[in-house]
């Protein structure tokens, strides 16, 4: 049994090809496109086509069209926040709730601790300590602290040096962000809010004496432990509470 191949419009061709160029660092942030003459010569096609392209790499958030004299395309490198704004309608979607999204934090944070232990510099060592010493800096402010305290996670996935964990932590953060903030606009300042805090500050120095010491098992097992106290302090009276609840 045969079926039809369906070959790709010419429009989807040029975005491919500029796409690819985007990508490849070819094109850099802010940089202009091409003139539309310019690019209808070199693709070959009409201008209907080529802004037919346009529209597609402005949908993936790759360029963006500004009106007037001094208009045209301006290219956008990619972003993790495109990816991280889809999967969330699609969590919503499938009514997921935050006990999901918590779990697969710490299935992504956790190895990542273990993995910036086993490969730290002097430079992720500086970093850790600058984030550590500003979250210690701002313990008496709860939304401040709350900041630095979700910045500090971040660095251990970006320090892992694993891109892929690092674009799939950028997939639930934007949820965590959020429950982390109703949380703060519920109890800050409470005598629960602030032991919470301190507790979630030592976890922070404990992890990094380990990364120091190159223990990989030890920063796993510390920063897993820190994660689900965390998740069961965040999660309260509604551990079924679903990504949609948070967002309405």
């Amino acid at each position: 049994m045969t079926g039809s191949i369906r070959l790709p419009k010419m429009a989807e061709l040029v975005a491919l090809e500029l796409r690819r160029r985007i990508v490849r660092g070819e094109l850099a942030e802010g940089d202009a496109l091409p003139a539309e003459p310019e690019l209808m010569a070199e693709f070959s096609v009409s201008r209907p086509t080529l802004r037919e392209a346009f529209r597609v790499l402005e949908s993936e958030q790759l360029i963006s069209i500004r009106r007037g004299a001094r208009g045209g395309a301006r290219v956008h490198v990619p972003d993790g926040s495109v990816v991280a704004r889809y999967a969330g309608l699609i969590l919503e979607h499938r009514s997921a709730t935050l006990q999901d999204v918590y779990a697969a934090r710490t299935v992504i944070e956790a190895p990542c601790a273990g993995l910036l232990a086993g490969r730290r510099t002097t430079e992720d060592l500086d970093r850790l300590r600058a984030a550590l010493a500003e979250a210690e800096a701002l313990i008496g402010d709860p939304s401040a602290f709350i900041r630095a305290h979700l910045r500090f996670h971040a660095l251990v996935v970006e320090l892992s040096g694993n891109q892929t964990l690092v674009v799939l932590n950028g997939m639930v953060r934007d949820i965590i962000d959020r429950a982390n903030w109703s949380h703060v606009d519920l109890d800050a300042g409470t005598e629960e809010n602030v032991q919470a805090n301190l507790s979630g500050l030592r976890a922070h120095v404990r992890l990094v004496e380990l990364v120091a010491a190159g223990d990989r098992e030890g920063a796993v097992r510390v920063w897993r432990t820190h994660l689900e106290k965390a998740h069961e302090y965040l999660l309260g009276t509604k551990p079924m509470a679903t990504v949609l609840d948070l967002l309405r």
